[in-house]
């Protein structure tokens, strides 16, 4: 019996509901830091899912795909935090 498929299906519902509750986090944030914060979770998260997705799948494309939205999430998160600390992005 292979368990590979089913322990991917559990964690793409597990990831799921974290997104889903990083969504709300983001919508319903008492103030930008919470924000901010779960934006930078949704987008691991975005990445996790785009990783487990390519596993289950057995894609090697999707990888790529992960790379690009990790490296989105980092540049925009920093970009956010100088902004919202300093008011501007570029000196």
């Amino acid at each position: 019996m292979i368990i590979l498929p089913y322990a991917l299906g559990i964690c793409l519902v597990g990831i799921t509901i974290s997104m889903f509750l990083c969504l709300y986090r983001l919508v319903l944030g008492p103030s930008i830091v919470d924000r901010l914060l779960a934006l930078d979770t949704l987008f691991l998260n975005a990445t996790c899912l785009v990783v487990i997705l390519g596993i289950y799948w057995a894609s090697t494309s999707l990888f790529e795909g992960a790379l690009l939205i990790a490296m989105l999430g980092f540049v925009s998160t920093a970009a956010l935090a100088r902004y919202f600390t300093t008011g501007h992005v570029i000196d």
